[in-house]
């Protein structure tokens, strides 16, 4: 049963993987027979039942278990006993051709990690990538991989703390897009866009900014888990999560800058559309005017009877026409 969950699973001897397959069964038995030696155990969303024999072969705490299976935790560090427990949450761009009102541009999915005395532990959930890549990279650095559990820790953080990055790349040309449009010359109402956006972005700063504190205990060399040469790894990926942190903080005041334009700008064209409005009501008032005077039916009017008195008021009330829209031609009203 915990087969179907397992992705891989691998015995790692001074840093190089051992060639033979690698049973739960003997696992215990397997990382007992030598010193140096440690169990590298992928899983993805294992049930409760499936990671019952795991938890039960290295005495993981109940809380942990719990969380590896449940998922949907906040990025956190937790230490039992000889045993760490981090939880890292992936984000993953969704290609999209351009933000609309109900665009998904990010995804997130959840990384669980157990380094303990001769085993690491890896639980993946949702739309957290493969690890292959990760894996194999270290395998390829087997200075690193003798390092033991803490350096697979170190790989899985700095693998995701990259990932934030890339998106955040990614991230910034969807905030630059919506940028021209607010400041282009088409009226456009990009409310509903920019508001997707920073729904997006919020969901972007929830998985990323609560990873600063683990990250930062595990890089100050004070848990012994981490020796001191990984944690020097894990301050550089601690500063990475730094970048991408500021640059998400900067995509939120930029966007709610973007937004606050963009009302601003609706609220212009709004008043400049009234403005027009009232200007072609003042131009249709005149002819109005002078009709409802003449179309009075009094016996005695001035000019009633005269023979240009028609054309006289037809040519005043073009002269006062063209005079009041060049007027408002003048003030830009037109």
């Amino acid at each position: 049963m915990v087969a179907r969950a397992v992705v891989d699973c691998a015995l790692y001897e001074n840093g190089l993987r051992l060639p033979e397959q690698v049973d739960l069964s003997e696992v215990l038995q397997r990382i007992g027979e030598k010193d140096g030696r440690f169990v590298w155990i992928g899983l993805y969303q294992p049930t409760a039942d499936q990671f019952a024999e795991i938890a039960a072969a290295f005495d993981l705490h109940p809380l942990a278990v719990e969380d590896a299976v449940r998922a949907h935790q906040r990025p956190k560090l937790e230490r039992y006993g000889d045993t760490l427990f981090l939880v890292l949450k992936t984000i993953t761009y969704v290609e999209h051709d351009k933000v609309t009102a109900t665009s998904e541009i990010v995804d997130t999915g959840e990384i669980m990690v157990f380094a303990g005395p001769g085993f690491a532990i890896v639980v993946r959930h949702g739309s957290a990538p493969p690890l292959v890549g990760v894996r194999r990279d270290l395998e390829a650095a087997p200075e690193l991989m003798a390092l033991g559990p803490a350096a697979v820790l170190h790989a899985v953080a700095d693998h995701v703390v990259d990932q934030y990055l890339e998106v955040a790349d990614a991230f910034e040309r969807d905030v630059e897009e919506l940028e021209t449009a607010v400041f282009s010359h088409e009226r456009t109402d990009d409310a509903g866009r920019i508001y997707q956006l920073k729904r997006e972005l919020l969901e972007f700063k929830r998985a990323v900014v609560p990873l600063g504190a683990p990250l930062q205990r595990l890089a100050d060399g004070t848990l012994p888990q981490v020796p001191a040469e990984i944690a020097a790894y894990l301050r550089d990926a601690a500063d990475h999560h730094t970048q991408a942190k500021e640059r998400i903080l900067a995509f939120d005041e930029l966007i709610s800058s973007i937004l606050d334009a963009s009302m601003a700008r609706l609220s212009v064209q709004q008043s400049t559309d009234m403005r027009r409005i009232s200007a072609w009501a003042a131009l249709a008032a005149v002819p109005t005017m002078v009709a409802g005077v003449y179309g009075m039916n009094f016996d005695y009017m001035p000019e009633l009877r005269w023979t240009f008195g028609y054309p006289a008021v037809v040519a005043f009330t073009a002269i006062v026409c063209v005079f009041i829209f060049l007027a408002f031609r003048r003030n830009d009203w037109l």
